[in-house]
């Protein structure tokens, strides 16, 4: 209300002039909040046939992250890069953003957000834990098409979300990780069994135990599935393939956590 009638004296009782200079001095207020650190948010998602979307936006406060305008914020946003496929945020985002900090009155970033297309032989499901902590893409690919639609295929990504959500793989499979970070933790891993003051040959075996165990956490399908830890997401897979008569396979996910960098 304040700023309403600064902004009316300030234009001398012309409406328009006033609402051009509120938002000027909602959109400066915006910039001087942009340093502020913004830890908490939002992830969104949106599923279309063509692809689907999920996004994290942060807030500084998970009040904020609740809020009316802040969700709205989010799915608009979402909305946009499913229709426009943007690779980077634009000005219509970056508009968007700021019109919503004037509002609320508090630091807002969209941190990152990722689209997965979608073919016609996939299926693409969407998770997101609570209030948006956690959000989760599972992509999966049938070769019978005609499949697509089975209660077994939805049951089997479902579940694989709800996986994927609670266990935070990093990597599809071991051939997709990164060859620096397999050195990186080889050597770490190397340096700890060396202190054990065992053989070469001995140091060489715990190592690359231990590298090969580390590899399995952090790699979707090694990982023992969170509903049965007797077999792993690999072999989940292969039983629905084998119940379908038909090959499924994981073809991407995505995950993101609220406050995380990666």
């Amino acid at each position: 209300m304040m700023d309403c009638k600064r902004a009316l004296e300030t234009a001398a009782g012309d409406m328009a002039l006033a609402e051009r200079k509120l938002k000027e001095m909602g959109l400066a207020a915006a910039a001087k909040r942009s340093g502020r650190d913004a830890k908490e948010g939002r992830v969104f998602s949106l599923v279309s046939d063509n692809a689907s979307v999920l996004l994290e936006l942060s807030s500084e406060t998970d009040f904020v992250a609740r809020n009316d305008q802040f969700v709205a914020l989010g799915g608009r946003l979402t909305r946009h890069v499913l229709d426009k496929q943007p690779a980077e945020v634009d000005g219509e985002m970056t508009d968007a953003i700021q019109t919503t900090v004037a509002i609320i009155k508090e630091n807002i970033e969209l941190r990152r957000f990722r689209l997965l297309p979608r073919s016609d032989n996939e299926l693409i499901v969407d998770y997101l834990h609570g209030d948006g902590a956690i959000g989760v893409l599972v992509k999966l690919q049938i070769e019978d098409a005609s499949q697509l639609g089975s209660a077994t295929v939805r049951q089997t990504a479902f579940d694989l979300a709800l996986h994927v959500a609670a266990f935070a793989p990093v990597y599809l499979s071991r051939d997709k990780v990164d060859a620096a970070y397999v050195a990186d933790q080889e050597s770490i891993f190397r340096a700890q069994a060396e202190k054990l003051g065992k053989p070469e040959n001995v140091t060489r075996g715990i190592t690359q135990g231990k590298l090969n165990k580390h590899l399995a956490e952090v790699s979707l399908l090694e990982q023992a599935f969170v509903k049965d830890e007797k077999v792993t997401v690999q072999q989940l897979l292969k039983n629905a393939s084998t119940e379908l008569g038909t090959a499924i396979r994981v073809a991407d996910f995505v995950y993101f956590r609220v406050g995380d960098r990666s």
